[in-house]
């Protein structure tokens, strides 16, 4: 077990050992507010669009669904008509950077999740680390509204006009305490400097969403197959959470599968799917974008693999909320 999992084990289980992190952890908050100070006093400059930027994060290490989030708010944008581009940092590619997302574009260059995003939605996507350079890139092809930038709610280098963060409940806060002593980016104040949507089956905040399960299929070609959520699986997921992915597989009657855990954002090698005996795999949509290349490239491999999508699911007052802050920044929803 690596030094990274085994710290995120005892993030999971709030061990007390955590406590020798503590001066670390306190080194990460001085850093970090100093960082916010110096962008604050103008010492450091920062980037201001000369369209509306949205970033949609979160304050934790992990999963928090904010993809799904994301993806669903671009498919509201786009069937109201507001020209909307994402930019992300490509967490996993390779570049060169800035990159321009298309749909031949592959995980190993640009990353997994704008990968992901771009083949869900089509829309005018760019990667790289320097956020200036992919909001040029851009609009250097396109004329858009808005600009939505996936994670980078502490990257200060860039002006935003909108912040929403995704807080998921099912993980919570954990010790609240900062990197590396528990898994907050950011202390829980800053929940109160933007627009929190509660990720919770039994929400308590009128803005809430939840992950809903869309109909499972085949990666590889075999399209008569029918899916059976009885038989047993072997499950691969590197993803930040895996055990949203197992508490998914068991609300659809998924109950016999093997656990195989990886990185986020882990580079996929045909060996990792080669098992002991012939049961599929089943595996995220994040995931499968990474796998899909590898079958592409071995041909002959013939282990059934099933993609489980999500969808998010948006409370009314998310909608209602999102219209008013656009219309506030002079963007039309027709």
């Amino acid at each position: 077990m690596s030094v990274a999992q085994m710290i995120q084990n005892a993030w999971q289980k709030q061990a007390k050992w955590l406590i020798v992190l503590r001066p670390l952890s306190l080194l990460y908050r001085s850093i970090s507010l100093l960082n916010k100070k110096l962008y604050r006093s103008g010492i450091k400059s920062a980037y201001t669009a000369p369209i509306p930027v949205m970033v949609i994060g979160n304050i934790t290490v992990g999963g928090s669904g904010k993809t799904p989030l994301l993806i669903q708010l671009v498919n509201y944008l786009q069937k109201r008509n507001v020209r909307v581009g994402v930019i992300s940092r490509g967490y996993g590619g390779k570049g060169p950077f800035p990159a321009y997302v298309d749909f031949d574009a592959t995980p190993n260059t640009v990353g997994d999740e704008p990968c992901l995003i771009v083949q869900s939605t089509g829309i005018p996507l760019a990667v790289g680390s320097n956020r200036q350079k992919d909001i040029e890139l851009l609009l250097a092809k396109h004329t858009l509204d808005l600009i939505i930038c996936d994670d980078g709610l502490q990257h200060y280098a860039l002006n935003r006009q909108l912040e929403w963060i995704v807080l998921d409940q099912n993980r919570g806060l954990g010790n609240e305490k900062l990197l590396p002593e528990g898994y907050l980016r950011e202390p829980k104040t800053r929940l109160m400097s933007a627009t929190v949507i509660e990720h919770a089956a039994r929400p308590n905040s009128s803005l809430h969403m939840h992950l809903a399960v869309t109909q499972p299929y085949l990666l590889n070609d075999m399209q008569t197959l029918v899916f059976n959520a009885k038989q047993k699986f072997y499950a691969l997921v590197g993803i930040g959470f895996p055990q949203r992915f197992y508490q998914t597989l068991a609300s659809i009657g998924v109950n016999q599968f093997q656990c195989h855990e990886f990185p986020d954002h882990y580079d996929y090698a045909i060996d990792d799917l080669e098992f002991e005996d012939a049961s599929p795999i089943i595996t995220t949509e994040k995931d499968a974008v990474k796998l899909l290349p590898l079958l592409k490239a071995h041909p002959d491999f013939q282990r059934e693999i099933w993609v489980i999508p999500v969808e998010a699911v948006l409370s009314e007052a998310c909608y209602a909320l999102l219209d008013k802050q656009l219309k506030q920044l002079g963007i039309q929803l027709n």
